[in-house]
């Protein structure tokens, strides 16, 4: 598989550090050690890593599609295992560390308006921010420096990152390697088509009760 093509449409118009660290990730694709590094980039984004795991993901899905629910299974463990850190860092941490990871990996806009949403429903924020191209890792940190209950948390990371992993995973499995031009043309499109649906599904469940 040709490591240099794109697999998302996320990072790779970008210069200088990004695209190197962006070209670092896609390099493991052709490597024995493709699944470990998929777990380790998977659990850092989850709290300090800028390069989304999808980008690995979907290069090991596309080069074995059979394999393909075995990789989202791994992405999503090591994703909310990484989760639990950055909730920990924002729980626990956030008075050493907030001057590293503010401005340097998020803004301060970005961590106020993030805080302020989970004064209202933190589960149903932490669900939908999980599928949209927003850094988990602003997720997890800002739901540890705002007291968000850890069972709530825990379970809602579940939900989000099992659901947006296991949806590469089956489509590239269904599908192999002729719905790629299309993963990579329309991944934040269906990803929000996706949470559209979910939302919607929750508020009936809600309705008919």
């Amino acid at each position: 598989m040709n490591t240099t093509e794109s697999s998302m449409p996320i990072t790779p118009g970008r210069p200088g550090v990004m695209r190197r660290m962006y070209d670092w990730c896609l390099k493991w694709a052709d490597t024995p050690y493709g699944v470990p590094m998929l777990f380790l980039i998977s659990f850092a984004e989850s709290s300090f890593f800028p390069i989304p795991p999808d980008v690995l993901l979907l290069a090991l899905c596309f080069a074995l599609p059979n394999k393909s629910f075995r990789y989202a299974t791994w992405c999503t463990l090591a994703s909310v295992l990484g989760g639990m850190l950055g909730y920990y860092i924002g729980h626990s941490l956030w008075a050493h560390l907030h001057g590293t990871f503010i401005p340097l990996v998020f803004s301060q806009a970005s961590f106020d308006k993030v805080k302020q949403l989970y004064l209202d429903n933190a589960f149903n924020v932490i669900v939908a921010k999980g599928f949209t191209p927003i850094p988990f890792k602003l997720i997890t940190i800002t739901a540890g420096v705002a007291n968000v209950p850890f069972g709530e948390f825990f379970w809602a990371s579940v939900v989000c990152r099992s659901i947006r992993f296991y949806l590469l995973g089956a489509l590239i499995y269904k599908y192999g390697i002729a719905i790629r031009p299309f993963v990579e043309k329309y991944l934040t499109w269906l990803m929000m088509a996706f949470l559209i649906l979910l939302i919607g599904g929750i508020i009936v469940i809600k309705y008919l009760r």
